[in-house]
């Protein structure tokens, strides 16, 4: 498994992923905002657990989750579809950053709560037909830092890690979601509660400044 421990560049790109198109930006808040944005999440996101269905049994989803948009448009993925709140204006101030730091619009934000270490999200792809061809996915990473992994759809022995830092940013665009999945694995490790809050585009896709139904 190829280590991707301390990127210094920003924003990074990921290298060894063939077809993939993912940066990360390792300072994207500073560390006293990152800790004001968790503690206001934390406390006013309506959290939810739903269950998912593995191989005919029904589990508790192993962690929170939460769906925020500007629209009425809802999301759909692995067998749970959610509907959103309308954005509060902490999460619109957040869009905003992280639309002047890549350049693309998102209608979309779909937040994860984890707990503690046993909290995880397992190997997939975000393919979704309601995210269009090629989908962009900023993901923003508030509280304890966790590791985060990838793997060719390809090659299930071609893996990488990085370390998610809190107040950091990672970008996946192109073709990553066609041939590489990601995880966020469980740890035996004592760590704290992590807030990930993954912007999307769902209905309509900006590009060269004209709107495409996708």
């Amino acid at each position: 498994m190829k280590d991707l421990f301390r990127p210094t560049d920003d924003p990074y790109l990921i290298p060894d992923m063939p077809q993939a198109e993912v940066y990360y930006y390792s300072d994207f808040i500073p560390p006293e905002r990152q800790a004001a944005y968790f503690e206001q999440l934390l406390k006013h996101v309506k959290w939810q657990q739903d269950d998912i269905k593995i191989f005919g049994k029904i589990y508790a989803q192993p962690r929170l989750t939460a769906l925020y948009a500007e629209n009425k448009t809802p999301y759909s993925y692995s067998s749970i579809t959610m509907h959103p709140q309308p954005f509060t204006p902490v999460l619109q101030e957040l869009k905003q950053l992280v639309e002047h730091k890549t350049g693309h619009s998102f209608t979309t934000c779909l937040l994860n709560l984890y707990r503690d270490g046993q909290d995880s999200n397992g190997w997939h792809a975000d393919d979704e037909k309601e995210l269009g061809k090629n989908p962009i996915i900023a993901s923003i990473s508030l509280g304890a830092p966790r590791f985060f992994k990838f793997r060719s759809k390809n090659n299930k022995t071609d893996t990488c890690k990085l370390l998610l830092s809190p107040g950091s940013l990672l970008l996946m665009k192109g073709s990553t979601q066609h041939f590489w999945q990601h995880q966020l694995p469980k740890t035996a490790k004592p760590v704290g509660s992590r807030i990930n809050l993954t912007f999307r585009r769902l209905g309509k896709t900006i590009i060269s400044g004209e709107a495409h139904v996708v």
